[in-house]
């Protein structure tokens, strides 16, 4: 069935106990979860470490652990019924918020974010046997899990719900459940128990609406004047709004947590599907998967909202009534926002050996379906005789000597790293390779924004921002001053495959009289760019904190359009938004970039650079500073452009600018007139809106609309 790579580093007794299999350990322990089956897929049992060949990367290995785990279905009796405390969510500790799932025009740049990996929960870590030992013999390990942050309050209840009928009637004499949650950090409510009246507790008491808004979000932070440090923004509170990832990265830590247990394990994952704001880092979605399968943990997402009903006029919990039903405009675009919310659900249960369960009401079947896909197994185990720790995958087959029948089981795992022993051309050769590795590395957390601005018709400028927050940043001591040195790399690519523009940086950074707690506020902001004709292309971008080792990855496709065939619309460049201007001067860390580039830079003016916000938090009180460029194909000179900016609070306006004209200062070379505007965010309220930027050309008689999700903080 599923793979699952231990690697203990440490002496063990090298003596059989009666209670579990007891192994010595040299250096790498390598366990396999096997599954063997005949013709009709019941279990072969009576096997022994003799009747199989076991390999890696085409070597063979001696089998050094070999145990069967006998699991027994025998349903357990029926307990009283229980009622939930209906508990309302704390104001103490402010919850993370949702994603939200505002759609983002062509022309919005495309921004993903890394979140920060939440604190570790005060509540103690999954218990382990000593390392090497079987802890649960014939036992089925589940994990109910709820996502918190992206479940609104009915879809809590129901998730809680379907937890206690399971828990009180479906329920077997081999099952071990334990129970997680995630709001504003990863918790372990429960380890794992066969008390059912433990777990019903802790379930019913779970506390509806934790997690679900995001009202209080950034509260911790009390500065509300504009930012002006050199490369340097707001505390990283913004890195916990508007992104998938910060869910991905809870998941990867609750498997990661799970990894020190060798039994197979089933994580049921509650959520309200997973809505995804621009294009998501797809290097995070492979990190958490590649972790699970590390763990040996196959994923249950489970769709809180049950069977969702599409009508003209909406379902039982909420209305949509528009005219757009009747005609099927609006109905397309709801069920695509549905179908795209599940996509994610349905990567992590296909890509770990699970299966999701979306459209049904009967929640509790999803736990079921995990609790059927782990029958009787084979726990194998070698040591490896490849002892690299070089992070490289290693292939495992398993084979019968002298029979044939079904095996089911992962069929590599990926090397461990060890960094510190590491030389400089070491290093090199690690981040080289990085680049290239499928476990990619999602230590550092890393945010970015791809936007494209015409130079000609035939040719586009593309700045890459990145952000990471500071806090993950570990500083050396050297003297009196704090520095730490950072190594940035990257390639673009083009549909093909061919690498257009390689980047690589190393930079030292000094930070006298910055205290470690100063840079905790902070995030840390780099930029290149690339020049680039329109087409489809793809960026890898990696940081690597060269004190710890810890590295970062970010990936994305992205899309240069061609804006020169644009014919119906007003043809517009990327919007900007940002509340930071810096003397370009001033920039801390920024991709080389020769003197014609810089002088073409849109976001640069009268020496002043305009730094994107990446994250799109803002905070009440500063100004929100909007760029972007109006392109008239057929024109030689300005044809005046007017913008408002709109905030949408649902479908409902929140605030709205009024019309400005902009005029000046019109590009002859690539036909483009700039438009710059200026929002004070004073009259808004904190939490998530919707920001519209229309534009017209009254003399063209053509409109350009560009809208994206933001966030006010208090």
């Amino acid at each position: 069935m599923r793979l699952i790579i231990a690697i203990f580093l440490a002496a063990l007794v090298a003596q059989a106990q009666k209670e579990g299999a007891t192994f010595k350990v040299t250096t790498q322990l390598v366990t396999v979860n096997l599954s063997a089956k005949d013709k009709d897929g019941k279990p072969i049992t009576g096997l022994k470490a003799s009747d199989f060949i076991l390999t890696e990367d085409g070597k063979r290995q001696k089998i050094s652990v070999f145990e069967f785990q006998t699991l027994n279905d025998t349903i357990l009796p029926a307990l009283p019924e229980t009622k939930p405390v209906r508990t309302k969510p704390s104001t103490k500790a402010p919850p993370a918020p949702a994603t939200p799932g505002a759609a983002t025009a062509p022309s919005a740049p495309v921004t993903a974010v890394v979140a920060s990996a939440p604190p570790a929960s005060a509540t103690p870590v999954v218990a382990t046997a000593p390392p090497g030992e079987v802890k649960y013999k014939d036992r089925r390990l589940l994990v109910l899990y709820f996502d918190m942050t992206n479940m609104p309050i009915e879809d809590q209840i129901r998730a809680q719900e379907a937890a206690v009928k399971f828990l009180a009637t479906q329920m077997t004499s081999s099952d071990l459940v334990a129970i997680m949650s995630f709001s504003s950090q990863l918790n372990l409510l429960q380890d794992f128990t066969a008390d059912r009246d433990a777990l019903t507790k802790i379930v019913n008491g779970l506390i509806v609406g934790e997690g679900s808004d995001m009202a209080a979000a950034g509260a911790t932070a009390g500065d509300t004047s504009e930012d002006t440090g050199a490369a340097y923004t707001a505390d990283d509170t913004e890195f916990n709004i508007f992104n998938t990832d910060r869910k991905l990265v809870a998941l990867q830590s609750a498997v990661k947590m799970l990894g020190a247990l060798p039994e197979k394990k089933a994580l049921i994952y509650f959520s309200s599907g997973v809505n995804k704001t621009g294009v998501e880092n797809e290097a995070q979605m492979r990190a958490t998967t590649n972790a699970a399968i590390r763990a040996n943990v196959a994923l249950y997402p489970i769709d809180a909202r049950g069977l969702i009903a599409l009508g003209p006029n909406g379902n039982s919990t909420k209305a949509y009534g528009t005219q757009g039903m009747m005609t099927g405009s609006s109905a397309a675009a709801l069920v695509g926002n549905l179908k795209a919310s599940q996509e994610t659900l349905h990567t992590l249960a296909t890509d770990t050996g699970g299966r999701e369960l979306v459209d049904n009401n009967d929640l509790a079947l999803g736990i079921v379906e995990a609790q059927k896909e782990i029958a009787s197994y084979y726990i194998v185990g070698y040591y490896s005789s490849n002892q690299a720790l070089d992070g490289q995958y290693r292939r495992i087959k398993v084979q019968f000597k002298d029979r044939t029948a079904k095996l089911d089981y992962r069929p590599g795992y990926f090397a461990g790293k060890e960094f510190k022993q590491f030389t400089e051309s070491d290093r090199e050769r690690q981040l080289q390779e990085a680049l290239l590795l499928g476990d990619p590395m999602t230590d550092l957390s890393v945010a970015m924004e791809i936007d494209y601005f015409r130079l000609a018709p035939d040719r586009y400028f593309v700045p890459v921002q990145i952000k990471m927050p500071g806090s993950e940043i570990d500083l050396a001591r050297h003297g009196n001053a704090e520095s730490t040195r950072l190594d940035f790399i990257a390639q673009v690519k083009d549909s093909k495959g061919k690498v257009i523009r390689s980047v690589r940086d190393n930079l030292e950074i000094k930070l006298t009289g910055l205290t470690a707690a100063d840079l905790a506020r902070k995030s840390l902001a780099y930029d290149t760019g690339v020049t680039v004709p329109p087409g489809a292309y793809s960026i890898k971008f990696l940081a690597r904190d060269n004190v710890t080792g810890k590295m970062g990855t970010f990936e994305t496709g992205f899309t240069v359009p061609d804006l020169a065939a644009e014919q119906k619309w007003l043809p517009i460049s990327s919007v900007v938004l940002s509340n930071q201007l810096e003397p370009r001067t001033a920039a801390l860390a920024s991709g080389e970039q020769d003197k014609k580039t810089l002088a073409e830079h849109p976001l640069i003016q009268d020496g002043q650079k305009m730094v994107p916000s990446v994250t799109r938090a803002f905070r009440k009180g500063q100004n929100l500073y909007v760029y972007l460029e109006a392109y008239e194909p057929g024109s030689d000179k300005a044809q005046p452009v007017m913008a408002t900016v709109t905030f949408y609070k649902g479908k409902q306006k929140a605030f709205e600018t009024q019309p400005q004209i902009a005029r000046d200062g019109f590009k002859a070379k690539s036909m483009a007139l700039p438009v710059r505007l200026t929002v004070p965010l004073g009259t808004l309220l904190p939490g998530k809106y919707t920001c519209q930027v229309s534009v017209l050309n009254v003399q063209a008689q053509k409109v350009a609309f560009w809208r994206g999700p933001v966030a006010v903080l208090p």
